[in-house]
């Protein structure tokens, strides 16, 4: 194993954010610029770019680098959680090796999409990409996305990885994330990976949440895993109340059509997707106007 850099906490809120493109399909440098300093400026603790919410697999090598490099240079000492994944084992290795290199604090490692790979394979996979970066890997669990679920039984053994630091949850299944909760080892943090259950999850015990709502509401997003965090849940309760429309419309079309569209509604970055995916239907958008409407966002 490469000697490792002195660990960052991912705690707290972290962005999982767009890339934006320019009308020409290019990376819009100046837009992500300009996205990334809003989220400094809403006190965001965690920078997360090139993820799913990045459309990262659209993204070449070259395009990657830049985009984590511009992150890093622009989140004035936050920790940058870089999108490093790959359903390929030695290609996830090459990409956390890359983000690390222009200045990643941490890599966010997907669970082998296609594959679906036994629990022995998931742990030799995230263990390869453990034993191989200089940073602290986080792996994130995304059924919905790679068609399998990492078991609590995988994830404890990765939990006792030295370089292995949290695991972003987006499995949907509570009774797995109280589980893991109780048995994890100390200092193994976990990050809710949906937004409408960080209050629920918080309120068992996790850390923080990886968010896609924050894009749009920095501000209230902090808010609300604040109140969680300090356990003062009646205001939790409502904060969560007042941003569920939002949250549940960012997946009402695959994440991040909806997102993108509406950043592009509030004037931050153009409504510029790539192949496979393609602006909202106009149905979808005009409901998002009228969510960001009523959080004072338009």
């Amino acid at each position: 194993m490469p000697a490792l850099s002195a660990a960052p906490s991912f705690a707290g809120l972290g962005t999982a954010l767009v890339t934006p493109f320019k009308a020409s399909g290019d990376l819009d440098e100046n837009a992500l610029r300009r996205l990334v300093r809003r989220q400094v400026e809403a006190g965001v603790d965690v920078l997360v770019p090139c993820g799913t919410t990045g459309e990262s697999v659209t993204l070449t090598a070259d395009e990657q680098r830049r985009a984590i490099a511009i992150v890093v240079d622009e989140a004035g000492g936050r920790p940058v959680l870089a999108g490093a994944g790959s359903n390929d084992t030695r290609r996830a290795v090459e990409k956390a090796k890359a983000a690390a290199g222009v200045g990643a604090h941490g890599v966010l490692s997907v669970g082998p999409y296609y594959n679906k790979p036994t629990g022995e394979g998931y742990f030799r996979h995230f263990s390869a990409v453990a034993d191989a970066s200089t940073v602290p890997v986080v792996v994130y669990n995304v059924p919905g996305r790679t068609g399998s679920n990492i078991d609590n039984r995988t994830m404890l053994r990765l939990a006792e990885h030295g370089n292995v630091a949290a695991v972003k949850e987006a499995s949907g299944n509570i009774g797995q994330v109280m589980e893991l909760l109780r048995d994890r080892p100390q200092g193994f943090l976990v990050l809710s990976g949906d937004d409408a259950m960080t209050l629920a999850y918080m309120a068992l015990g996790a850390e923080g949440l990886i968010s896609v709502a924050s894009n749009q509401a920095p501000e209230q997003m902090s808010e609300l895993v604040r109140a969680c965090a300090r356990g003062d849940f009646a205001s939790a309760r409502k904060l969560h109340a007042r941003l569920l429309r939002l949250m549940s419309l960012n997946f009402v079309e695959s994440n991040p059509i909806p997102v993108k569209a509406s950043l592009a509604l509030m004037g931050l970055c153009e409504e510029s997707f790539r192949l496979p995916l393609v602006p909202p239907s106009d149905s979808t958008r005009e409901l998002l106007r009228a969510a960001l409407r009523e959080l004072g966002l338009l």
